[in-house]
């Protein structure tokens, strides 16, 4: 039977094929396999049946050993089941992947393989959790591009169920799950022929029932238990023969050739690789080149790992072979080496290649690139037994080098490359455009998506193929055909004109025109462009955005002139198609949105212009466009220097191993995020001091710390920039007052603009271009560069909200969306203890925009102190924050006793007094600091051998205070368990969540913290039950300091919150609302801080505060802050697509879920005014 064809990633290969077989899928959202679990759930929910005739059940687990559990208790209990999972998820599957082997039960874990953390984390492809598996007992099979996920996706089940052993189905991270082609597609029907229905029934009538009553899980003794392992032996021995006789039915269905071991190359080959994986694609392509220039070469793919056959391997591998070369994607640290090395030297051991020499090598860790001249090196080498490939080592000198790579790709290989910013929709039409290709021509196609690590706003490249040939280049395009810059503020920062071919294809998303270019474009750039006859175009996808109304979503437009410009299909038909796609990606969002689509699409095919390159282009000069950093502290310096500017120029790929010694263990400066000065803002906002009240509302409400008040004495005004607005300070006569705005680091947000009361209806904050502003940076630097004034945090407190807005915030330019909901916490959270701060935070939108690789947005203070952050795992954060405190307390109490011991004998009376002050602050972290200088001060003025061994450990002296941050997925979730327990301590530590409601970082999925009637991935259709009340479980320990805020709605109560939880000698939690972009505000995340405000007012969200302290005093304990619900509850929650939609997807059923949910808050409310109430009526008790 032929099968149709469909464009897909790997990912929804592996869903789509799993479906047929499954009947439960237990799951936990962790990237890069979400996807399969997601629309494994849409199918379902839209009816989609399996092979039984049933839609699955999909089943959202709190964690991934959860999702693990409940996979072995389906099984257990009969019905077929699947999970999708990835790295640590993977990992916390793995004893479960014991018992699963060990029961025999015939489970399938989808694994789209992934780098598992180590000095850092990486959410990329490589095979270190697939590894980490291969004692459990489960069989593993490996695809190598998402044809063969669709392809052996199918054997895996098939052979699970036949063969009676779990199967793990395992293809990389990203490269091959994320990777989009055009693929063959199962019909369920034909896979339904191939299952062993008797098997089948066999699974059933094992299963647990009680109408056959067994036991299972035993607890065995030493005398049995041994053979009792034993006894599974014949499954193992049986499998192989099993998953060939599926292998040949495929075959012999489709017309290809799997088998255990596929050999591609000559059959006289001298030298072969064995491998597994989507390298396997370049290397078939990189020995078609060497074969057809006189070169003997092959490569051995390894399909099925586990059981691994050697006879099956030792049959495949040609007589003349004279070099064995095995690629592994992973590390293991102490090893003689890799895995599959090691099992190929085995299976080789007594053999007719037993004296073969075997090479091994290991490539692509956290998805480094792999390319055909790596592979080539590989071929070529004869020197090094142990090699990596891919970088330069120039420490243990393992690396392979590299010759100018060859072009290997099939003629008529069309090659384009999309330089975007995150969240401007760029990724989201590149799949469109490859799916419109694909599924309407009879070309082969392949898309794959490279991204840096920040949230929106962040860079992303779009790698988009073409071709009448199979394309088999699972590496980054180099060399294009076109090239796109969607933001014009790359073209300063990346080399992207430089991957054109010769009289290839140029587009810049910009408004400039020609005198303009000559201004903006880099003198290589424009000698790039003349030298190699590029053919140049624009087209002003903002301007065209902003007229329509889609704002900075500027993909549609960008889109269609891709279409016009590479001429790949007609551009009338394309001009349809896209308007079909768009139909389809935004009809969710409203007739008005789609039209805005259409409009933009139209736009683009006529508003590009073309832009003659001239002449005098072909002299320009060379620009350095990174200049070095000077100032700053020398490892900072160097760190900027050395790492973080060729990592932002996307020359990361070019550094040595020795940049990264002196960082093996992962640390890295703080503060580095202030060099990037990206300039991604369309507007930034512009200040007008005449309307300005000095309130300082837009720098509390900033997300990225990039708009703060400075001031300044006459002599310091006098000395600020030429132009820099300033006016006199309100309460501070004799001192300057000016808002300062780094608009090179602004992501051009608005919520600065939003928040302004401004005078008389005139704001005196207005978002205008970012070219306009520029000259704002160089007063932004001179507003930082001032000292405090002690007499401006004496007239205005930094316990209230302006006062606050004086002191540095020491997390700033983070990587955060635009608008985001959660840095305003976190940032107000460093201006206020910052200095004292040891931050754990849960892997999420967190711990990215918090600590990831190059950009360290937490800073130090002029004084050199500030936050240390660190991040675990993300089911281990609260332990991990657990275990710092009890490291400082355990150490600070050992040096408390010598500091007391050390008064009992000194007569120097200073010593005497310091110790004395710093003994009756001991647990007041504001109070000590002081105390402690001073102390320091004394002992260091002594010099004493007893104050010489005190002040060895002397920053570990002052109270510190430890917090600990993460989203709801963390804290609602897969780490409530050590929430809890942390809670439950009675220590002191702070806890934060910031709570989107949602997984943000992986995507939008459903979490205890979704309220009722919000559609998520998991909750399609709308969450049926409501959000789990954590405030209420931590307020019934009765020593917990509990606090629900959102800024938005009270920037007093905020940080009151914040103040009395860190004050409180004891465990505390605050709850804070964060608008996300995954909930789709109307009119944007500018608007982020009026959401919560209207979150409030409409009952939505309840700020309210629980502090022990007043019980004890006999006060009222509880303090509800919210006013009774004055807004429309049904209108907050239509203004956010992620309500708004199911209106459109299921009236009837979005009607009922949101009176539900009403109701829900209306009792919520009655329950925190009878709280109010009791507490009350306990505080009245106490008093009588």
């Amino acid at each position: 039977m032929a099968r149709i064809k469909k464009t897909m990633d790997g990912n929804t290969a592996a869903a789509h094929v799993a479906y047929a077989f499954t009947e439960v899928a237990a799951i936990y959202p962790i990237t890069p396999s979400s996807v399969m679990a997601e629309v494994t759930d849409v199918w379902s929910a839209q009816g989609r049946k399996n092979i039984f005739g049933q839609e699955v059940r999909v089943v959202e687990m709190q964690s991934e050993a959860g999702a693990a559990g409940t996979v072995h208790g389906s099984l257990a209990a009969g019905a077929l089941t699947t999970t999708y999972t990835a790295s640590q998820g993977l990992l916390l599957m793995i004893p479960n992947l014991y018992k699963i082997a060990g029961e025999l039960l015939p489970g399938v874990f989808h694994v789209s393989a992934r780098a598992v953390a180590s000095h850092a984390l990486s959410i990329f492809g490589d095979h270190s959790d697939v590894y980490a598996c291969r004692q459990t007992g489960a069989a593993m099979l490996c695809s190598s591009n998402p044809q063969e996920v669709m392809d052996l996706g199918a054997v895996a089940h098939l052979s699970a169920i036949k063969g009676r052993v779990p199967f793990i189905h395992f293809f990389d991270g990203f490269r091959t799950s994320h990777e989009i082609q055009k693929i063959e597609v199962w019909d369920y029907e034909e896979l339904k022929e191939l299952v062993d229905m008797d098997a089948v029934d066999a699974f059933r009538r094992r299963a647990l029932n009680p109408e056959r009553p067994v036991l299972r899980g035993s607890a065995q003794n030493p005398d049995v238990f041994f053979q009792a392992r034993e006894a599974c032996n014949k499954y193992y021995n049986e499998l192989p023969a099993i998953v060939e006789e599926y292998m040949n039915k495929i075959n012999a269905r489709i017309g290809t050739d799997y088998k255990l071991f596929n050999y591609y190359g000559a059959e006289d080959a001298d030298q072969i690789i064995i491998a597994m994986g989507s390298v396997n694609d370049t290397i078939e392509e990189t020995i078609d080149y060497l074969n057809a220039n006189g070169h003997k070469v092959g490569l051995v793919k390894v399909r099925l790992y586990r059981p691994f056959c050697a006879d099956k391997l030792i049959s495949v591998i040609p007589d003349t072979v004279k070099k064995i070369s095995v690629l592994d994607r992973t590390k293991e640290p102490g090893s003689i080496g890799e895995p599959l090395y090691l099992d190929v030297v085995t299976a080789l051991k007594g053999t007719k290649f037993e004296n073969v020499p075997v090479y091994n090598g290991r490539y692509g860790l956290g998805s480094k690139n792999t390319t055909p001249a790596q592979i080539i090196a590989v071929y070529k080498n004869t020197e090094k037994k142990t090699f990596t490939i891919g970088i330069k080592d120039d420490v243990t000198n393992l690396s392979l080098d590299t010759e100018k790579a060859p072009t290997t790709t099939p003629e008529g290989t069309i090659s384009c490359k999309f330089w975007g910013l995150g969240s401007d929709g760029t990724v989201g039409a590149n799949k469109n455009s490859i799916k419109i290709i694909g599924d309407h021509t009879d070309m082969y196609v392949q898309a794959y998506f490279d991204y840096d690590s920040k949230k929106s706003g962040g860079v992303t490249m779009s790698h988009l193929r073409f071709g009448k040939k199979p394309i088999k280049s699972t590496y980054l395009i180099t060399e294009a055909n076109f090239v796109a810059c969607h933001n014009p503020a790359y073209i300063r920062k990346y080399n992207m004109v430089q991957e054109l071919k010769d009289g290839g294809t140029f587009l810049l998303n910009c408004s400039w025109n020609m005198e303009e270019l000559e201004k903006h474009l880099p003198g290589q750039v424009k000698r790039y462009l003349a030298e190699h006859n590029i053919k140049f175009y624009t087209i002003d996808g903002i301007g065209i955005g902003k007229e329509i109304g889609l704002g900075g979503r500027i993909n549609t437009i960008l889109q269609a002139a891709f279409f016009k410009l590479a001429n790949i299909i007609p551009v009338e038909d394309a001009v349809k198609y896209m308007k079909d796609a768009a139909t389809a990606s935004y009809g969710k969002k409203g007739e008005a949105v789609v039209k805005m689509n259409h409009d933009a699409i139209d736009r683009g095919i006529t508003d590009v212009k073309e832009i003659k390159v001239p002449e005098h282009w072909k002299d320009a000069p060379y620009e350095e466009l990174h200049t070095k950093v000077t100032e700053g502290s020398k490892e900072l310096v160097d760190f900027v220097n050395n790492i973080l500017t060729p990592v932002n120029a996307q020359q990361g790929n070019e550094l040595p191993v020795s940049a990264f010694v002196d960082n093996a263990d992962g640390t890295l400066p703080q503060g580095s995020s202030a060099y990037e000065k990206r300039g991604i803002a369309v507007d930034v906002p512009c200040w007008k001091p005449e309307n300005c009240i000095q309130c300082n509302f837009c720098s509390y409400v900033c997300p990225h710390a990039v708009i703060r008040p400075a001031v300044m004495t006459k002599e310091e005004a006098e000395k600020a920039p030429e132009g820099m607005k300033k006016t006199a300070m309100t309460g501070l006569p004799d001192l300057e007052f000016a808002i300062t705005v780094s608009v090179l680091d602004c992501t051009g947000c608005g919520s600065c603009a939003n928040v302004c009361p401004g005078k008389k209806g005139e704001k005196a904050l207005v978002m205008t271009p970012l070219e306009e502003n520029l000259h704002e940076q160089k007063n932004f630097d001179y507003g930082f560069s001032l000292k405090e004034k002690p007499e401006v945090a004496e007239k205005f407190k930094d316990t209230t909200v302006k006062g606050s807005q004086f002191k540095q915030p020491l997390l700033q330019f983070s990587g955060a969306c635009a608008g985001c909901g959660e840095t305003p916490y976190a940032k107000l959270a460093t201006q206020l203890f910052g200095e004292r701060m040891l931050i754990a935070n849960a892997t999420g939108c967190s711990s990215i925009w918090g600590g990831s690789m190059p950009a360290t947005p937490y800073t130090p203070s002029k004084n050199g102190r500030g936050p240390a952050w660190a991040n675990s795992l993300f089911e281990d954060n609260a332990e991990y924050g657990y275990g710092m405190m009890l490291a400082q307390k355990t150490i600070r109490n050992r040096l408390r006793a010598k500091v007391e011991a050390l008064a009992e004998k000194t007569d120097n009376e200073d010593i005497k007094a310091a110790v004395k002050r710093y003994i009756e602050t001991y647990e007041n972290g504001r109070e000590n600091s002081g105390a402690t200088m001073a102390l320091i001060r004394a002992m260091e003025a002594c010099g004493c051998d007893e104050c010489k061994e005190i002040l060895k450990d002397k920053e570990y002296l002052s109270k510190k205070s430890q917090w600990i941050f993460g989203g709801d997925g963390w804290a609602y979730d897969i780490g409530f368990g050590g929430l809890d327990h942390v809670l439950a301590s009675g220590e002191d530590i702070n806890i934060l969540v910031f709570d989107t409601e949602v997984y943000s970082n992986t995507g939008g999925q459903s979490s205890k913290a979704t309220p009722t009637g919000a559609i998520a991935q998991f909750a399609a259709a709308g969450k049926e039950v409501k959000k789990k009340d954590l405030a209420q479980i931590a307020m019934s320990y009765g020593y917990v300091y509990v606090a629900q805020v959102a800024m938005g709605a009270d920037y007093n109560q905020t940080l009151k919150a914040f103040i009395e939880a860190e004050s409180y000698n004891g465990p505390s939690l605050i709850i804070a609302y964060s608008p996300c972009i995954n909930h789709g505000i109307k009119g944007g995340m500018g608007k982020s801080q009026t959401e919560e405000k209207e979150a409030v007012l409409a009952g939505y969200w309840y700020n309210f505060r629980y502090d022990p302290r007043l019980l004890l005093e006999g006060k009222n304990p509880f303090q509800l802050d919210s006013k009774a619900p004055t807004g429309s509850y049904q209108d907050f929650l239509k203004n956010e697509v992620r309500y708004s939609a199911l209106i459109r997807q299921n009236p009837e059923r979005a009607q009922e879920l949101f009176e539900k949910a009403e109701k829900q808050s209306t009792e919520k409310y009655k329950h925190l005014k009878k709280l109010e109430a009791l507490y009350s009526a306990d505080e009245a008790g106490g008093q009588e």
